[in-house]
């Protein structure tokens, strides 16, 4: 309720500082115009969707048009919210895998939200986009470059943003990182860590019986991401979920706006952890027939990209492991750095010699002024209060059909990391020169992500 009587009694433009608005050559899309309510609809309303409908549902100047998905399950489940909301039932495209191409077809629909397996994503974008929506796609690495091509190619052919869901570009202590840079706390930027560490052996398998979790089984015997998210170890080895870490990373280096990445190269560790979750598990052992499975990826995959300003960037993926969570943020350069695994800060001349310092009072020093001004609206909201702010500026950009704040080229910069990895590690770590999706423009692109006014 603190959220909802926000967005009724705040000044919705001062939240609008987040936006990106690098002045974007491509043509404007003529299905969508500014409007004060937003028509939306989700494609994907498991749990992840879910997240972003029941903020969505919480706006007055948002209408939920409609929701689409092949799971009962997850659309009885996105019904229960709409009605908790007061919404009534929501309009319901189901029965078929592209069911939401008949939702695009909705003339009164002006934006779409998509939350479905990774392998579905670009797939649905270009088609909403194509249809003139204002497009919030979720996160994943990409699966080829062509894909990401497309991505790009199809904004620019219809004028239709795109708005790459990467939520942790707004984490709080991120905000306030991203503050110490622009102020020069840490001197000219030269090396950077970040990656995706988090021990996703209970979410990748299912026991059949369970809502989520706890089995050994996946594929068509799991449940939620068990169904199709396992397959990726199966059958890929790269960095295979990167925008966690390179999303935030990006915007203090301000990739795509004055620099950009130049290549990358990528060693994967071999493959034991999920072999050995299953063959100690109690529903498993070396009996059980998921035990006899060759894992393609890599238990850690370590990436290391080169800027064309010279800084150096390193991303670990580690998900297969048991390891406590951390996306291993560390942003150094000629005056200190910070590193968030131990929550910890360093700045030459304001620390004792060669000790860290807490970080806490710096974070509370840097607060984004979005942070300290909307933190009890922000709470409750979905990891830790990010996904509030996520949302939020979806919406106001949609609403004013504007540059997305995390736009297209963000999402292919970034996705393309995962086959740049995957061919890097083919070929003996061998380096891979990143595309330039911006086609030059980011020399004259600015970077305005959360610039405080």
């Amino acid at each position: 309720m603190n959220r909802r009587n926000f967005i009724k009694n705040s000044s919705l433009a001062s939240l609008g500082m987040l936006s990106t608005r690098a002045g974007s050559q491509e043509k404007q899309s003529e299905n969508t115009k500014r409007t004060d309510k937003l028509n939306i609809g989700f494609i994907g309303v498991g749990l992840r969707g879910r997240d972003h409908l029941e903020l969505a549902l919480l706006r007055p100047d948002c209408n939920v048009s409609a929701i689409c998905d092949t799971d009962p399950l997850s659309i009885k489940e996105a019904q229960k919210l709409a009605e908790k909301a007061g919404k009534g039932e929501l309009k319901v495209f189901t029965g078929e895998d592209r069911a939401y191409l008949k939702m695009l077809e909705m003339k009164s629909l002006d934006a779409v939200i998509i939350a479905t397996p990774w392998l579905w994503h670009t797939e649905m974008a270009i088609a909403a986009m194509k249809a003139g929506k204002y497009t919030g796609v979720e996160v994943s690495g990409g699966f080829s470059l062509d894909e990401c091509w497309q991505l790009v190619n199809t904004h620019e052919a219809t004028g239709s943003h795109l708005f790459f869901l990467e939520n942790v570009c707004y984490r709080r202590d991120i905000m306030a990182v991203l503050n110490m840079v622009r102020k020069d706390l840490f001197g000219e930027l030269i090396h950077m860590e970040c990656g995706y560490q988090h021990d996703l052996r209970n979410v990748k398998f299912n026991d059949g019986k369970q809502p989520y979790g706890g089995g050994v089984e996946f594929g068509e015997k799991g449940f939620s991401e068990a169904k199709w998210r396992t397959t990726q170890s199966l059958n890929r080895n790269g960095d295979l979920y990167p925008t966690h870490g390179i999303g935030p990373v990006s915007k203090m280096l301000n990739i795509n706006s004055g620099n950009r990445f130049l290549y990358l190269t990528s060693t994967a560790s071999k493959a034991k952890g999920l072999h050995e979750y299953i063959v100690n598990h109690p529903q498993g052992g070396n009996s059980h027939p998921n035990a006899t499975i060759e894992w393609k990826l890599g238990d850690v995959v370590t990436s290391v990209l080169k800027t064309i300003n010279g800084e150096s960037i390193v991303i670990t993926h580690d998900t297969n492991l048991p390891r406590p969570y951390s996306l291993g943020f560390r942003v150094q350069g000629t005056k200190g750095l910070w590193m968030d695994v131990n929550s910890s800060i360093y700045t030459e001349g304001l620390n004792d010699k060669h000790k860290w310092q807490p970080a806490k009072e710096f974070l509370e020093k840097y607060d984004h002024q979005l942070w300290k001004k909307y933190e009890n609206d922000a709470r409750g909201a979905g990891h830790g209060g990010m996904d509030f702010f996520l949302l939020h500026e979806f919406v106001e950009c949609a609403k004013a059909n504007a540059s997305a704040s995390i736009d297209v080229y963000d999402a292919a910069t970034w996705m393309a990391i995962t086959p740049l990895s995957e061919q890097s590690i083919a070929t003996g770590s061998m380096p891979q020169p990143f595309p330039d999706f911006t086609r030059g423009r980011w020399t004259e692109r600015t970077n305005g992500f959360a610039v405080e006014q």
